[in-house]
């Protein structure tokens, strides 16, 4: 039963609800698209979007949580609209086809594209959430924190102090205090070795919010190809020169593909094992428009925006989409056959994406292996009809990034949607919310993006300075794309991939059946693979410190402080980020004269001892 009974009903589409919710999307989108071109991942922010509509509200002397949770949906669009984007569209530039994003270009596939992905989850909400019962375990978490405010909360402290705490560290690191990480490599015989920790709060709180399980399949990723992959390849060439570069440059042309093949293989099994529940998406979509036509009545909290609706903002997000491809490549064919993957392939996508935010949350959701899936599918038919490597890589990558997009907020909506579920919020407007949030962040997300690389560059391209962002999807999604038209993807190191996907596959579905609690899913491992291990080991040591918290804190009622204040960490270091970047920008710039990696690592940890000791807290006023 939601806690907001069906035959109760509050505002939800209320404009303030609406600007606080548009205000919060744009800050979580930029906030994300700097953290994803840092650390190749970004993170939920549906709960703190949650607590800040809660605090705001309740100063206000309002108590509304409908309204409260349509601002969070808003929200969160933000942030998942900023991880598609990141995660593919710089690749134009990492094809050196741009210098920076072109305004319209992204503005207009953002809008669209993510648009799309809300679109096609309508029929899915039913089937994941009603039937199925996926945990859906951030949206569960999201829903507490909504009821918790509701009742009457304090949960806007931690989130408050964590977001000083990581501005500060990030402020101390910008200005030169210490380093952005420890690293050192040398030689055993003829073997490079490389060891590195990134001093990021950030980082460290990805591994508190994922969990030890999913940290240690990441850092075993890591291990597997700097200790592993990357030394038996060294033996067998002979090299010379810094172990360092060497090691770097074995993951980036030979151990990084690796990690491709392993996602690739993920996104099939994940998409053989969703068969059944996409086809009852589909047939409980149908059942609910034949009831409508009939007039039969629909209670509040299972009223979805009509079928009929629904295919006609398909055709009205596709049909300008494929129009935008036809003035940028200039070829009606061409065109028309994106527009056809686009609908096919998105779906496609959107399906796996919100089946597995609700698996394991829209955090750890692999939105770059269903990309890297969609990208290899859809190069490999250019390629087949003969189209030469620009036009065709320019193509895939105008695609993928629309999928990218769609999968995104086809998770987090999802997400969003099992909330609303739980509180008892009307699905329609939830859907009408979403697109709101996409459509207001997709203008901001060129003009943070280009900042950011005028600030930094991306790592391995002509925009690279001194501190290049590394930008992990993008380069790989440009690599793969530029290897497939020219011939020279390592496909042995894809295949390498595949079987350890099999492997891992095999022992997680014997865990499984076993009941186990520790699983083995194929892409936080891929992940590992392919980010530099510097930043797995952070997020390892997160991992480790939200182990510590589980193995002493044995109740589950109220709201886990240590959570929110992680959240708070992410947001704080990340937004400073961006306005280091706008100082960088603007010419302004200052170094202190002296630094010290220990000192920062010293604080580190005394940031691990905070975060445990809120871990250990739960909220429940």
């Amino acid at each position: 039963m939601p806690y907001i009974p069906p035959e109760k009903s509050l505002p939800e589409l209320a404009l303030k609800y609406v600007i606080l919710g548009a205000i919060l999307s744009v800050i979580m989108g930029a906030a994300n698209a700097y953290l994803g071109l840092y650390a190749g991942m970004t993170i939920s922010a549906s709960i703190p979007a949650a607590i800040v509509s809660v605090a705001v509200f309740r100063m206000l002397g309002e108590k509304n949580i409908l309204g409260n949770n349509m601002v969070q949906t808003i929200a969160s669009a933000g942030e998942a609209l900023a991880a598609g984007v990141i995660f593919t569209m710089p690749a134009l530039i990492i094809l050196e086809l741009y210098t920076e994003l072109p305004y319209w270009l992204t503005t207009i596939m953002a809008a669209l594209g993510g648009s799309l992905g809300a679109i096609f989850t309508i029929i899915l909400r039913r089937a994941y959430i009603v039937e199925e019962q996926l945990p859906f375990p951030e949206g569960r978490a999201c829903a507490e924190v909504l009821i918790a405010g509701d009742k009457g909360g304090a949960h806007a402290r931690p989130i408050a102090y964590g977001g000083i705490v990581g501005a500060i560290y990030k402020f101390l690191n910008g200005i030169g205090l210490w380093p952005g990480s420890i690293e050192t490599a040398g030689a055993i015989g003829s073997t490079p070795i490389y060891i590195g920790m990134d001093l990021s709060p950030a980082l460290l709180a990805v591994g508190f919010i994922v969990g030890l399980n999913i940290a240690i399949l990441v850092l075993l990723g890591g291990a597997l190809a700097w200790f592993v992959f990357i030394p038996y390849l060294a033996s067998t060439t002979p090299w010379t020169g810094d172990p360092m570069s060497v090691a770097f440059t074995i993951w980036k042309k030979q151990v990084r593909f690796i990690g491709v093949g392993a996602m690739l293989m993920g996104g099939l099994w994940s998409l053989i094992r969703l068969r059944s529940a996409i086809a009852r998406g589909i047939k409980s979509g149908l059942e609910a428009a034949r009831k409508r036509k009939e007039g039969g009545a629909i209670i509040r909290t299972e009223h979805d925006l009509p079928m009929n609706y629904v295919l006609l903002l398909l055709v009205l997000f596709i049909i300008p989409l494929g129009i935008l491809y036809y003035f940028v490549l200039n070829d009606v064919v061409l065109a028309l056959l994106l527009s056809v993957l686009m609908l096919i392939l998105g779906f496609i996508g959107t399906s796996i994406a919100g089946y597995l935010a609700g698996v394991v949350g829209s955090s750890n959701l692999p939105i770059s292996g269903i990309t890297i899936m969609n990208l290899l599918i859809t190069a490999l038919i250019l390629k087949a009809l003969g189209f030469p490597v620009t036009e065709g890589a320019t193509a895939t990558i105008l695609l993928a990034g629309v999928l990218c997009m769609s999968a995104g907020i086809a998770g987090d909506i999802m997400q969003d949607l099992y909330t609303g579920y739980a509180v008892g919020a009307t699905p329609w407007k939830q859907q009408i919310a979403e697109i709101i949030g996409v459509i207001v962040a997709a203008f901001v997300m060129a003009p943070v993006i280009n900042l950011l690389i005028q600030a930094y560059g991306i790592a391995g391209t002509p925009t690279a300075k001194e501190h290049p962002l590394p930008a992990p999807q993008a380069t790989l999604m440009a690599s793969l794309t530029k290897g497939v038209f020219e011939g020279n993807v390592p496909w042995d190191m894809v295949g390498l991939g595949v079987i350890l996907a099999i492997i891992l596959i095999i022992i997680d579905e014997i865990l499984r059946a076993k009941g186990s609690k520790f699983r083995t899913p194929v892409m936080p491992v891929a992940v590992g693979i392919y980010l530099p291990l510097s930043l797995g080991v952070t997020i390892f040591i997160g991992g480790i410190v939200r182990g510590l918290v589980e193995r002493k804190v044995k109740t589950t009622e109220g709201t886990d402080a240590g959570l929110i204040a992680a959240a708070g960490l992410i947001a704080g270091e990340a937004l400073v980020g961006i306005a280091f970047a706008g100082l960088i920008v603007s010419g302004f710039t200052y170094t202190l004269p002296f630094s010290s990696d220990i000192l920062g690592l010293i604080v580190l940890v005394a940031i691990m001892a905070w975060l445990f000791k809120l871990g250990l807290k739960r909220i429940t006023e």
